[in-house]
Formats: C-alpha cells, sequence, structure tokens
C-alpha cells in the first residue's frame, strides 16, 4: 500500500453540505435560514441578546471581588516531595528544575496529601496543617532581598512595620538562626 492509496474506513467520513446549491440539492435558495427574519439576515448574532429584555447577565447581581494584594502560593503535595533524593534540601529552585512548578508567585506552600518515606530538609514559605508532620527537617524560611522580606505578597509588605518581622530581619542580617 502507498501513501497516496491511504483513506478513511467506511462510513468514517461524510461529506459537508453545500449548502444554497440549488432546488435539488435539498439545501437550496435559503440555505436552510428559512425566510426573513434576524436569523436568516447576515451578521452576527449578539451573545447573550434577549431581544431587549433585560439581558441575564445584567439581571443577575454582582458577587465578590478580587483582593488585589492577596497572597498567591504555588501548591504542591507532600507526595511532590517524593522525587527528591533522602537528606536532599528542597527549596523553590529545587522544585522548579524538577519541574514541580513552573513559578513561585508570592512563594511555595505544601498540602498535606500523600505520604513521604524519606528525610529532606524543606525550605519553603508555608505548610498546611496537615503537611507539618509529614517527617524530614521542616525550616520557614524568611529571606530579606532589596529590603523587601522574599515570599511575601503585596499586602504582606505592609507588614514590614510589624515588629516579629524587624526582629526576623535584624536577626537575619546579623546571621543568626531563626527558628520557624
Amino acid at each position: 500500500m502507498m501513501l497516496h492509496e491511504l483513506k478513511p474506513a467506511e462510513g468514517a467520513s461524510k461529506a459537508a453540505k453545500r449548502k444554497g446549491r440549488g432546488a435539488g440539492s435539498g439545501n437550496g435558495k435559503t440555505a436552510g435560514y428559512g425566510h426573513k427574519g434576524q436569523k436568516a439576515r447576515s451578521g452576527a448574532k449578539k451573545a447573550g441578546f434577549e431581544g431587549g429584555q433585560m439581558p441575564l447577565q445584567r439581571r443577575l447581581p454582582k458577587r465578590g471581588f478580587n483582593n488585589i494584594f492577596a497572597t498567591e502560593y504555588a501548591t504542591i503535595k507532600v507526595s511532590d516531595l517524593e522525587k527528591f533524593e533522602a537528606g536532599s534540601t528542597v527549596d523553590a529552585n529545587a522544585l522548579i528544575e524538577k519541574g514541580i512548578i513552573k513559578k513561585t508567585l508570592d512563594g511555595v506552600k505544601v498540602l498535606g496529601n500523600g505520604t513521604l518515606t524519606k528525610a529532606l530538609n524543606v525550605k519553603l514559605t508555608a505548610y498546611s496543617a496537615s503537611a507539618k508532620g509529614f517527617g524530614g527537617d521542616v525550616t520557614v524560611t524568611v529571606t530579606v532581598e532589596d529590603g523587601k522580606i522574599a515570599g511575601m505578597g503585596a499586602h504582606s509588605q505592609l507588614m514590614k512595620s510589624c515588629p516579629v518581622y524587624q526582629d526576623i530581619a535584624r536577626s537575619q542580617m546579623k546571621g543568626e538562626d531563626i527558628d520557624g
């Protein structure tokens, strides 16, 4: 069999309907659009237009809002940490290298879905309550980059005036260890 001899199986493909090609075609003259009226005319029919009646999308009330200051985490599961070798350090860069996350957003949060069979040194921004007891060393890191506390959203930057964050930043600049 040659390439030019290939064709679809019998009944697998159907010929396209050729509209408006004479009365004998069964789809001639008005081409299935009937006589007159808006649906017979050319031009787009406005999506959601209800003939002048107030459309549904305008009858329903608006709800909620988007908080532009919200902290948005890239999330991973505990089972994703299984891809790392025992004793290795897991941080945002390591997760990106392994292809587990694409970008860090305002930080990386570990969610407690799955199990971990090896001890790892995990240095990420946040952990869910169920993820905290998954084993290994869990250290919450807070670093100061360009006067900003890394892994914090825009709203959290306002919290720099908070004494706790100032203590963390001060002790980190001195090179002291901080317990998470």
